[in-house]
């Protein structure tokens, strides 16, 4: 194992050495969960406005082909979503995200953009924004109870 990813490694405690792992969405992140056809624009939108740099978004080659945004916990609650956008993480049900290694066999997961050293994740209001924007939807206002 090289010294990258063990720097990398401690400062991310989510992160697998190798493989990858199922992690509690709401702990270390949440996640805002798109379909792939959507996700790739998004990220290379995000890539565009953040100096190539958006944050971490995993990307899943198997079955539904998911993309993963992995913001702050709780930063993806008190907004609403496009539809068929979900968010993953801190208020309702316990969810997992899988988070692949940096490197090795980690199929059917990798990185579409990296986890960085300083820990800096999604910016959840450019991600909103962006999806928003993307889709032509425009949000509503929630709902207080």
């Amino acid at each position: 194992m090289n010294t990258e990813s063990n720097r990398v490694n401690v400062l991310h405690p989510w992160l697998p050495v190798s493989g990858h792992r199922l992690r509690k969405a709401g702990v270390f992140f949440d996640a805002v969960r798109v379909a792939e056809e959507v996700g790739e624009e998004l990220a290379t939108r995000l890539e565009a406005l953040t100096n190539g740099e958006p944050g971490p978004v995993i990307e899943e080659s198997a079955g539904c082909r998911w993309m993963y945004f992995l913001v702050a916990p709780g930063s993806s609650a008190g907004r609403s979503w496009p539809p068929g956008t979900t968010r993953l993480g801190s208020g309702g049900r316990d969810a997992y995200v899988g988070i692949p290694a940096l490197a090795g066999l980690t199929w059917p997961l990798s990185w579409r953009c990296a986890p960085r050293p300083d820990r800096r994740l999604v910016d959840p209001d450019l991600l909103h924004g962006t999806l928003c924007a993307q889709l032509g939807w425009e949000p509503r206002p929630l709902e207080r109870g």
